[in-house]
């Protein structure tokens, strides 16, 4: 027998859980539902009382009272916050915690406090900041209305009777929960693990191993033989919007199954360091600062085209991304065909980090303007997958001397899993000052449905200001296929793109 401990994130009490429990028991399994303290019920302490810990001992409470017994598994099930009082507790009962499943959850390390997984990212810093006063931790962070739960992760799915309720139960989350670090000894972290990903939100395994692929620390741990993943087609709320199949989700889970990830392997290179898939010309780079320059072998100052790579990408992935072979082959294929290629690392590690990245640009567009070899009045922009948030400065006020904008397989609205984004970079809202600016999208036709849902807003928005777009479409590609789908299909798509861009500039 497996018995379930299930507990609920924030603002949520145990009702959330109603449906799947059911299912799960109808199955003979064993289901327990944790009342996180403050959250639920009447409330046992004043709110700033109420603190990390206290949240541990509540799901340590249950698992003394469900107790060791042979033959039962006991799966600790942490959604949203409640992974940390998860985590917390089966670091200390770790001898009797048969797995540990990450709902629709961050990674919580430790040291960290469960502050550090609030998707809005103004809100962590006015937590943070009221945490540095004398009373910060005191008081309660209020309940979302009806109409802010979008603000905690996505609502698809949740159908509308099931918003009422989750509304009307909510508690406030008292402030201490969110402030105090979880601390871990590392009693638990070789228990098996399965994560659940939500993919209205923007999750999915493809992304977690394309982060292991990356080499963020956090990941590495997710390789071994012990973990396992799956994805819901659905919003934040799994529980309420695909109850059932969450059930059998947890089921199978328990039963060790699930996808495994891929540790990287010096042998076989991660999908971003494979080839080119043309064969471009070998043109040496000429490195300034952040900015590398692929000059072409012609006469007088040329013009050029920036190409902007996409992320969030670790910090501490090694090579950087001017240096992987799919932006170095787009630059030397550029330069070959007569203009500068240039490539540039930005830093675009979080999504708190437009902003800085907006200016590694602006920076490398002022520096490559300013070289005498370039042509400053004849400049094209091309933008990669996360990347094309960036677009929306460019597309507000475009400058005389942009003469193109290109973006392929592109993120052109904000990703729900990744967090909020600054207002400033929505695509589709700022096409419409666009005017007469040339735009090219490459558009694959085996995105990910959540990114070309962001694709298709874009062009739905373009059209109705009857902006000047392109759409190369590539039908049986991939995101990212310059490196993987090696086909007469992609080669041709990229040579489309650039001969596009290229007469944009005159050349």
């Amino acid at each position: 027998m497996t018995a379930f401990i299930l507990v609920p994130g924030m603002f949520t009490d145990p009702h959330v859980w109603r449906e799947t429990a059911a299912r799960l028991t109808a199955e003979g399994d064993e289901v327990h539902t944790v009342t996180l303290s403050g959250t639920g019920g009447p409330r046992p302490a004043p709110a700033d009382t109420i603190d990390l810990e206290t949240h541990i001992a509540d799901v340590l409470a249950v698992i003394d009272s469900v107790g060791a017994a042979p033959g039962r598994q006991i799966v600790l099930v942490g959604h949203d916050y409640g992974i940390h009082p998860v985590l917390g507790a089966a670091d200390r009962r770790a001898e009797h915690v048969g797995r540990i499943v990450y709902l629709d959850s961050g990674l919580p390390q430790d040291g960290v406090p469960a502050l550090a997984a609030v998707p809005d990212p103004a809100l962590r810093t006015e937590l943070a900041e009221r945490a540095g006063t004398e009373d910060g931790a005191h008081g309660e962070l209020p309940a979302p209305a009806r109409d802010g739960w979008r603000r905690w992760g996505s609502t698809e799915g949740v159908p509308d009777a099931a918003l009422d309720r989750l509304t009307a139960s909510a508690a406030p989350q008292p402030l201490r929960t969110l402030l105090q670090p979880l601390r871990l000894t590392g009693a638990a972290a070789s228990l098996p693990v399965t994560g659940v990903l939500c993919n209205a939100g923007g999750s999915s395994i493809e992304m977690v191993q394309r982060g292991v692929d990356f080499g963020e620390p956090t990941l590495q741990v997710f390789t071994g033989p012990q973990v396992t993943f799956f994805e819901l087609p659905t919003g934040h709320w799994p529980m309420l919007s695909l109850p059932a199949e969450l059930a059998e989700v947890l089921r199978r889970a328990a039963a060790g199954e699930g996808h495994r990830l891929v540790a990287p392997d010096a042998a076989q290179p991660p999908a971003h360091l494979r080839p080119f898939l043309l064969d471009v010309p070998d043109i040496p780079r000429e490195r300034t600062g952040h900015t590398d320059l692929y000059l072409p072998a012609a006469e007088g100052p040329r013009p050029a085209v920036v190409f902007v790579h996409g992320g969030p990408v670790p910090a501490e992935g090694r090579p950087t991304p001017r240096d992987w072979p799919g932006l170095i082959g787009y630059a030397r294929l550029a330069a070959g065909q007569g203009v500068v290629g240039v490539t540039l690392d930005h830093r675009l590690h979080d999504v708190a980090d437009y902003p800085l990245a907006a200016e590694d640009i602006a920076a490398t567009l002022e520096l490559v303007r300013a070289d005498p070899r370039v042509d400053g009045q004849r400049i094209a922009l091309w933008f990669f997958s996360g990347g094309g948030l960036l677009m929306a400065d460019w597309l507000r006020q475009p400058p005389s001397w942009l003469r193109c904008l290109a973006a392929s397989y592109p993120v052109l609205a904000p990703l729900p899993v990744l967090g909020p984004v600054d207002d400033r970079f929505r695509p589709a809202e700022a096409v419409e000052k666009a005017g007469a600016l040339p735009l090219v999208i490459t558009r694959v036709g085996r995105e990910r449905p959540e990114i070309a849902a962001t694709v298709e807003e874009f062009l739905t928005a373009s059209r109705a200001c009857g902006a000047a777009v392109e759409v190369i479409d590539v039908p049986n590609a991939h995101h990212a296929f310059g490196t993987i789908d090696l086909t007469q299909e992609s080669r041709d798509a990229v040579h489309h793109g650039m001969r596009t861009v290229l007469a944009h500039l005159a050349v």
